[in-house]
């Protein structure tokens, strides 16, 4: 797990009669500013040299600061650390707790039997509408029809989804847990923290430590049904992850400005507004927890490290608290 202090961006470009080049690479260090930009320096013109020479390479590396790849680390900004716990804020303004070796896993519920209005049921519906439009020799009625028959479908879903929504999230939390409780029985070695999230559950394991890109992490991964690009990326990027402060949007809170969309580092002009924002974020927040513990499963073998990241978890996201959900 690599999740840097400083980052820093360099820019080469070549020209040549027939084509210019222009190839952007970052840079990172926990020592100093200078000492990312030189290796972002370093960076650039050895893809610079490679593109030159005929290897097809990217010419800018994603924007995506958790979601990458090709060698680049996490790029968020770290709010602290705890020995091995970095504690990163995301793109969003939530903090993310990262570890090298303590397993994490969201298990999402997501409620079945939800209405949706597909592209085809819409276009259907638009094609009936001309339809009759032409049949009628009426512009306007086909006109009205195009407009107010999906509207008019897809008002009735939204209140059929509203009366189905509470008990489809509760079969689905039950269904959840009892996935859960199968793997619990299945690998009774392993001590297992469960707590309920806005989405359904989160999972930390505390009877060992784990390499996020082994087997054993990936299977128990697979077997809990946990989001597949979350288990991709703890390989990629060499960690477990964990949202340990609100979502905003959950908090049912309007901040009184609106969040850059800018990444890590910020640009100059969007720091300040940045900085307000947070502050606006963090008066609200301490009212909602991100998790709550509900239960343990398993075995009691307690690791001290897993343990330590256990402690920093609960405290982060007020896990032992009575406070609603975000």
């Amino acid at each position: 797990m690599v999740i840097p202090y400083y980052w820093a961006e360099s820019r080469l470009q070549h020209k040549t009669p027939l084509r210019q080049i222009t190839v952007r690479r970052w840079g990172w260090s926990d020592i100093s500013q200078e000492d990312a930009q030189q290796l972002a320096d370093q960076r650039v013109q050895e893809a610079m040299t490679c593109i030159e020479s005929g290897e097809k390479l990217r010419r800018r590396e994603p924007k995506e600061a958790y979601d990458s790849a090709d060698g680049v680390p996490i790029r968020e900004e770290v709010v602290s650390r705890h020995e091995n716990v970095v504690i990163t804020r995301n793109s969003y303004g939530a903090l993310c707790l990262n570890t090298p070796d303590v397993f994490f896993a969201d298990v999402d519920a997501s409620p079945k039997g939800m209405l949706h209005m597909s592209m085809r049921g819409c276009l259907a519906m638009i094609v009936t509408s001309v339809v009759t439009g032409i049949l009628t020799k009426s512009a306007m009625a086909g006109f009205s029809l195009a407009i107010g028959l999906p509207w008019l479908v897809s008002s009735v879903m939204k209140q059929i989804n509203k009366r189905r929504l509470p008990k489809a999230e509760a079969q689905a939390k039950k269904e959840a847990m009892t996935a859960i409780q199968a793997f619990s029985s299945v690998h009774p070695a392993w001590h297992l923290r469960v707590y309920e999230t806005p989405a359904g559950y989160r999972l930390l394991a505390i009877h060992d430590l784990f390499d996020p890109a082994g087997e054993t992490a990936r299977k128990a991964l697979e077997a809990l049904n946990a989001d597949k690009r979350f288990a991709r990326l703890c390989a990629v990027q060499g960690c477990f992850r964990a949202r340990v402060s609100p979502k905003y949007w959950r908090m049912k809170y309007k901040v009184p400005l609106s969040l850059p969309k800018s990444k890590w580092p910020f640009p100059a002009e969007h720091v300040h507004l940045r900085k307000q924002w947070i502050e606006a974020y963090d008066q609200h927040a301490p009212r909602f927890a991100s998790c709550r513990f509900i239960t343990a499963l398993g075995s009691s073998v307690v690791s001290a490290e897993a343990d330590a990241v256990r402690v920093v978890h609960d405290a982060y996201c007020r896990a032992q608290s009575d406070l609603p959900l975000a």
